[in-house]
C-alpha cells in the first residue's frame, strides 16, 4: 500500500544515513577493497575491539548503573568475552542499583542472545518495563509488535490504545550514548585505533564508538505498527487511537519515532492542510537528519567536530535533542530550503 510505501523509503532515508560515509559521493559503487586493505580493516577492527574490552574492564570496576551500562554496551560486540565482562552479567549489575530505571532495562531487551530465538526480545524485561515506564508509548508498541507478530490481535489493539494515551515516547537512545559517551574516556585510545586516513585522533575514535554502539539499540515495532494502523483504515476508533499515538511521536525521542509518527498522520488523517503538515514535517526531518551525518562523517577527520558531537552525547539528552543541538551549534537550519526534496522520498508520490 502507499502509505506503507511512503513509510519505507523514509525510514529507509534515515536509517541509511551511515552509508553516506561509505562512498566517495552519493551512489558511487564500492569498490573491492584489495587484500592489504582488508587485512588493515581487520587490524583496526581488532584493535578497536581490544580498546572496547580494556574500557569495560575498567568499568566492571565501578558499582554505578550508569557506568555498568556502558561497560554492557562496550562488551556486547566482544567475541567470547570472559563471564565478568559478558553484556548478561553486566547488565545484571546494572541493574540491581537503585538508579538503574528503564533505560537499564530497555537495553536488557537485547539480552537474549545465547537463547532461543522465540526467546527475543527478554520476556523478563519486557513485563519489567509495563511496570517501571506505563506511560511510556515505545513500551507499548515494543508489545504490539510482539502481540501482532504472535498473533494476538486484541492485545495488539489494547497495546495501540496504551502506547496512544501514553505521555511521552523514550526509546533510552539518548541515555545509552550518554553512558558510551562518559565510558570511552576513561582510557586513551591506543594509536592503533586511529584511521590512518583521517584526523580527528582520540576524539574521532571515541565518536565512532559512542554514536556506532549507541545505534544498535533495542527498536520497538515501529513497522508493526504502522501496518496495524494501515490494515484498520475502516475502523475509526482505531484510526483516533492511531493519530493520538501520531502526536506523542512526533515529540517523542526518536527520529524513527517522529518518522513514523508523521507519517500516521500523512496517511490517517482528513484534513488536506494537516496531511501537507506532515509531509513536509517528515522532509524536514530527513533534512535535519542527513545534515547530522554530514557532521558524523566531518567529526572523522575533524578533532573540534567530534569533541562537540561527544560534548553533546554526554549532555544527557534525547537523540532528537542532541540532533538538533547539534545542527544550532553549527548554524546549520532545521528546515530544508524550498522546494527541496531527498531522492529517497521523490518516487514516493
Amino acid at each position: 500500500m502507499r502509505g506503507r510505501r511512503v513509510l519505507t523509503l523514509a525510514v529507509a532515508s534515515l536509517l541509511s544515513l551511515p552509508a553516506l560515509a561509505a562512498t566517495s559521493w552519493p551512489g558511487a559503487p564500492a569498490a573491492a577493497p584489495a587484500k592489504a586493505d582488508q587485512k588493515a580493516q581487520k587490524d583496526h577492527t581488532q584493535a578497536l575491539l581490544q580498546f572496547q574490552k580494556d574500557l569495560a574492564s575498567v568499568l566492571a570496576l565501578r558499582t554505578e548503573a550508569e557506568p555498568l551500562l556502558g561497560a554492557a554496551l562496550l562488551a556486547r560486540p566482544l567475541p567470547n568475552p570472559p563471564e565478568v565482562l559478558s553484556y548478561h552479567a553486566l547488565l545484571e549489575r546494572a541493574s540491581r542499583n537503585a538508579d538503574a530505571g528503564p533505560q537499564v532495562t530497555w537495553v536488557r531487551l537485547a539480552d537474549c542472545e545465547a537463547k532461543q530465538k522465540e526467546a527475543c526480545p527478554n520476556p523478563e524485561a519486557v513485563t519489567q518495563l509495563e511496570t517501571q515506564a506505563p506511560d511510556n508509548a515505545a513500551v507499548w508498541l515494543l508489545k504490539l509488535g510482539i502481540d501482532e507478530h504472535n498473533g494476538e490481535t486484541r492485545a495488539a489493539r489494547a497495546d495501540l490504545a496504551k502506547a496512544a494515551n501514553a505521555k511521552t515516547y523514550d526509546d533510552y537512545l539518548g541515555a545509552s550514548m550518554k553512558a558510551l559517551a562518559n565510558s570511552v574516556s576513561q582510557l586513551p585510545p591506543p594509536p592503533n585505533t586511529f584511521n590512518a586516513l583521517q584526523g580527528a585522533g582520540a576524539a574521532g575514535v571515541q565518536m565512532v564508538i559512542v554514536f556506532g554502539l549507541a545505534s544498535a539499540q533495542p527498536m520497538p515495532g515501529f513497522q508493526s505498527t504502522a501496518k496495524f494502523c494501515d490494515d484498520n483504515k475502516d475502523n475509526s476508533a482505531i484510526v483516533g487511537d492511531c493519530l493520538k499515538l501520531a502526536k506523542v511521536l512526533e515529540w517523542g525521542s526518536s527520529p524513527l519515532g517522529r518518522s513514523l509518527g508523521l507519517h500516521l498522520r500523512e496517511t490517517l488523517s482528513t484534513d488536506a492542510a494537516d496531511q501537507q503538515s506532515a509531509k513536509a514535517a517528515r522532509l524536514n526531518l530527513i533534512w535535519q537528519m542527513q545534515r547530522f551525518a554530514q557532521l558524523n562523517v566531518q567529526a572523522q577527520g575533524d578533532k573540534a567536530t567530534a569533541q562537540k558531537l561527544l560534548a553533546l552525547a554526554r549532555s544527557g539528552g534525547t537523540e532528537m535533542s542532541v540532533v538538533l543541538a547539534a545542527l544550532r551549534a553549527y548554524g546549520m537550519p532545521a528546515e530544508a530550503p524550498a522546494g527541496w526534496e531527498p531522492a529517497h522520498v521523490e518516487n514516493s508520490r
